[in-house]
């Protein structure tokens, strides 16, 4: 492989060749559930180096693994453990390369921090309403290459739904630039959404051009305290009545994920007193803070009266809204602490929601006597992360290890009676290839299958992942 790796050296300078040393950054992922050995990490600053590095890949019939800023949850980003595969990060490609104020749009390249975008298009007033936990180390080609979702689904969509067009280095090594901002361009297939949310298994993006809005004027945050998960879907219904486009977060919280957040976090203030479920809400408004407060209180106060909620502490400001957001993206860091737990990011219809949580967490005490449901997610979007922690005083690791076939194929049939499906927004990768296999239909397995023999023949690109 020293010709593999002379070849890549002369491609991107010999510094961003990292074939010694510790390349834990690169080989681990974020959940350290997966751990490979790549050959090298390679770092090329531009598109045209990422072309020639998959060039030489696919002369030397080495196979390469695309990585951003591996936050991923599902194995997708990080090597095998054959010590073959090059690693390519695309953190070198991190520039804004245009933001086209009248049109709405901005081009970036891969590697940029989603955080970083954000700040690129606030100092322009303009809003890129993508917004993840991870944001500040996730960047826009992983989120893309996922179709990365996150708490403004409910108003934005998706990031498919805020992408205009993208520039992909094909497995031949070739550039397609695809960065049009237009939104209509009916000049044959989509090839901009066969790439997004490919999991890095047809192409390797390397720039997009996303989808802007105006700022809002004004943003209103509130938690609210519900005694059910009825009673949540029924605040959607309200809120989504009332407010319209401008209800752009609704998030939900069972009790015991709010618990795990005061033991671990106890410095973080929770206002409303511990209840069944919390509803996180927000709204933003095209007018000016008293309009947007008076819709607000209004919904809150008319929820109150149908006794949808029992209680509810609005934001008084950017600084109160920031810590009512902290208390919900806690979450996750509460259930690491804890210890290891079985993670599901499961989609529903909402109507569906409140009889699968209660079907599916009967069904699990039974067969699991003790554990502790961790519910949490956008419920404005259908998205739930269903999250089953060891029973108190059991070894989280062990748990995890015997028990988490038997708990996914009793979680999963429960979404697959409910008409949902078993992955939302974290992908396939590793962890749910065989589960994709088992539940998607042999037709969608079909053409998914010759989708990538025509794009990727010779398996160049992050091969075993997905399918």
């Amino acid at each position: 492989m020293s010709a593999l790796l002379d070849t890549l050296r002369a491609a991107v300078g010999p510094t961003h060749v990292l074939a010694e040393g510790d390349l834990a950054a690169w080989e681990l992922d974020w959940r350290k559930r997966y751990r490979g050995r790549a050959l090298a990490v390679v770092r090329p600053g531009s598109t045209a180096e990422v072309a020639a590095v998959v060039r030489t890949c696919a002369a030397h019939g080495a196979s390469l693994v695309p990585q951003g800023g591996n936050t991923g949850l599902v194995g997708g980003g990080v090597p095998d453990a054959s010590g073959s595969q090059i690693l390519l990060s695309l953190t070198r490609l991190n520039r804004v390369r245009s933001i086209d104020a009248a049109n709405l749009a901005m081009t970036v390249e891969a590697g940029c921090v989603l955080q970083a975008v954000q700040e690129a298009a606030a100092a322009q007033g303009l809003l890129l309403p993508l917004s993840l936990a991870a944001e500040g180390s996730c960047t826009i080609g992983g989120n893309l290459a996922t179709n990365a979702g996150g708490t403004q689904v409910l108003r934005y969509g998706n990031a498919r739904d805020l992408c205009l067009g993208l520039e992909v280095v094909t497995a031949a090594g070739e550039v397609w630039e695809g960065l049009s901002g237009l939104r209509k361009d009916n000049t044959g297939y989509d090839l901009r959404d066969l790439f997004i949310g490919s999991e890095g298994t047809l192409g390797v993006i390397t720039a997009a051009t996303l989808r802007l809005y105006p700022q809002p004027a004004a943003r209103s945050t509130a938690l609210a305290a519900c005694a059910s998960l009825d009673d949540c879907v029924a605040l959607l219904q309200l809120a989504q009545a009332r407010l319209g486009a401008g209800l752009t977060g609704f998030e939900v919280m069972n009790a015991f994920s709010l618990s795990l957040v005061a033991k671990h976090f106890p410095a973080l203030r929770q206002p409303l007193s511990p209840g069944p479920w919390t509803v996180l809400l927000e709204q933003s408004d095209t007018e000016n803070e008293a309009h947007a407060r008076s819709l607000f209180e209004g919904l809150l106060e008319a929820a109150l009266e149908a006794g949808t909620i029992t209680d509810a502490a609005v934001a008084e400001s950017l600084q109160q809204s920031h810590e009512l957001w902290h208390l919900r993206e806690s979450i996750p860091l509460a259930q690491a602490e804890e210890g290891l737990n079985i993670k599901h990011d499961i989609a529903l219809p909402v109507s569906a929601i409140p009889s699968f949580v209660a079907s599916t967490d009967a069904a699990l005490m039974r067969a699991f006597p003790g554990v502790r449901l961790v519910d949490f997610g956008h419920l404005g979007d259908g998205n739930l992360h269903y999250n089953v922690q060891a029973p108190e005083g059991h070894c989280a690791a062990g748990f995890l290890s015997e028990r988490e076939a038997a708990v996914n194929a009793l979680v999963y049939d429960a979404v697959q009676a409910h008409g949902g499906s078993f992955s939302a927004e974290h992908g396939i990768g590793a962890l749910k290839r065989e589960e994709l296999a088992r539940r998607k239909s042999p037709v969608a397995l079909g053409l998914m299958r010759a989708i990538k023999q025509a794009l990727d023949p010779e398996g160049v690109m992050n091969p075993h992942r997905l399918l």
